[in-house]
């Protein structure tokens, strides 16, 4: 009987002595004669624990490595429900691709059974080189509502929607992301009274955020106020020139509006 083994993906000292025993021990039992298939099986059973373990090891220290590479993330789009900046998928994924994949991981989607009612349950599948698979899962609402209860899409629109929010969601939980924003929650001190600029954000990132969330041609005008005298300070002729479009922009959509009431 030709015995063919698996190489255990760790390389601390104890764990291949532990390996290599029991392997000697599983060749010598398949040249016995003597030795049952029940006691075979067991050793198999325990060579695949092994296996497994070892594997989830190497899951866990490439997961260690990969969210040590990552940085903080860049919003690039604005819900002018929430009045906050996000980072779309594909922002996510352009940051963080590169680095998880050279990490060993692969990730894969779908939906999963037993979500409740009203919900999409998202599951991402997060596979290592070395054969550990770890799920993730998030129940999204998918039902259609609106934030004051009706109806303002579609079910199939709605599930669409449940899915790429969960995608969204699950690759910023999955890897631990931070997302470049100003996480203040109001409470700095800027000329527009919307809080400070955070000292780990992008500047122009956050005040042209803050312009295309501007609800009215007043709150512009402070929004306007408020960044160019922070770009002005600092110098920064470049990003005060994107800032200026963005309220140009911004501006341009808000008299529209008022327009065509």
């Amino acid at each position: 009987m030709n015995v063919v083994v698996e190489q255990i993906p760790r390389h601390d000292g104890v764990a291949l002595q532990e390996y290599s025993s029991l392997i000697h021990v599983i060749a010598a039992a398949a040249r016995d004669p003597a030795v049952d298939i029940d006691k075979m099986e067991r050793l198999w059973e325990m060579h695949e624990k092994m296996l497994s373990r070892a594997a989830e090891d190497a899951f866990n220290a490439a997961m260690n490595k990969a969210q040590s590479e990552m940085g903080r993330v860049s919003a690039d789009a604005a819900n002018q429900q929430t009045r906050s900046v996000y980072a779309t998928y594909g922002q996510l994924d352009k940051a963080v691709r590169p680095i998880y994949s050279r990490n060993g991981f692969s990730i894969s989607f779908n939906e999963g059974e037993g979500a409740p009612e009203g919900h999409a349950r998202i599951l991402a599948y997060v596979s290592h080189s070395a054969g550990h698979t770890r799920t993730y899962k998030l129940d999204m609402p998918n039902d259609g509502k609106g934030a004051k209860g009706g109806d303002v899409m579609t079910k199939t629109h709605a599930t669409g929607s449940a899915h790429t929010y969960g995608r969204r969601y699950l690759l910023k939980d999955i890897f631990n992301i931070a997302i470049g924003e100003n996480d203040d929650d109001g409470n700095g001190g800027d000329d527009n009274g919307r809080g400070a600029v955070g000292e780990d954000a992008d500047p122009l990132e956050v005040w042209a955020g803050r312009a295309a969330l501007a609800a009215s041609l007043d709150e512009l005008g402070l929004v306007s106020k408020g960044g160019a005298k922070h770009f002005k300070g600092a110098g920064n002729v470049d990003a005060y020139k994107l800032f200026a479009k963005a309220v140009m922009d911004r501006g341009a959509a808000l008299r529209a509006a008022g327009a065509a009431r």
